[in-house]
């Protein structure tokens, strides 16, 4: 069987989430970089296997798979190993609602189409977009700090990493590039501090990925 290929931008939360997947699943895959920043995902060609033309997508075992979290539910159906959701239906609901509190509350305002959109078109000088960026932030970790803390252990949940430590991180690594302050969210800081140190997710931080030229 192939070698699963995983279409990528090194600084693409959503990307971000698959690489700590896989590496959490020992999945051994080629990455193949979409330049976002320079629109290579609006390309005939991209568009042609992903008419999204989004990142990330994954061909793993004869499939196109896009969408992180899509993506990540097929890892853990096909590869059981750790699990990323609890078995247990009312826990996995809990750490599957913290999960989309990031990939569908907090990133889609604050993507790399909507920073564009907001310098480009609308014309919103920076000082105005770090503020809109912040804002959302700010407003989806106070909702996600509160529904996390009664729960959580050195992770978001519990002790072992699941699906909602792997949207956290990424969504960490931004807040703290555009300086969105943190101090209100301990057991989110926490999770993070200590996901981050595990390899699976230290090697999937944009800050080891070859940047495309």
């Amino acid at each position: 069987m192939s070698r699963p290929i995983l279409y990528d931008y090194f600084r693409s939360s959503a990307a971000y989430r698959v690489r700590i997947a896989l590496n959490l699943k020992g999945v051994d895959y080629e990455q193949r970089q979409v330049n976002l920043a320079a629109g290579e995902q609006k390309g005939d060609d991209y568009r042609a296997i992903n008419p999204q033309g989004l990142v990330p997508m994954l061909e793993i075992d004869g499939n196109r798979l896009t969408q992180s979290l899509s993506i990540m539910v097929y890892l853990d159906q096909t590869r059981p190993e750790p699990m990323l959701m609890p078995r247990d239906p009312a826990d996995g609901a809990h750490v599957r609602s913290m999960a989309l509190g990031i990939a569908c509350d907090i990133h889609p305002l604050n993507n790399l189409r909507v920073l564009k959109y907001l310098a480009g078109p609308l014309e919103l000088p920076e000082p105005e977009r770090g503020t809109w960026y912040a804002h959302w932030v700010t407003e989806g970790f106070t909702a996600l700090e509160a529904m996390a803390a009664p729960r959580a252990g050195t992770m978001m949940f519990g002790d072992e990493p699941t699906i909602a430590d792997v949207c956290l991180v990424p969504q960490m690594y931004n807040a703290r590039r555009f300086d969105v302050p943190l101090d209100a969210f301990p057991t989110l800081v926490r999770a993070d501090k200590n996901a981050s140190a595990l390899e699976p997710f230290a090697s999937a931080s944009p800050d080891r990925q070859e940047e495309p030229s």
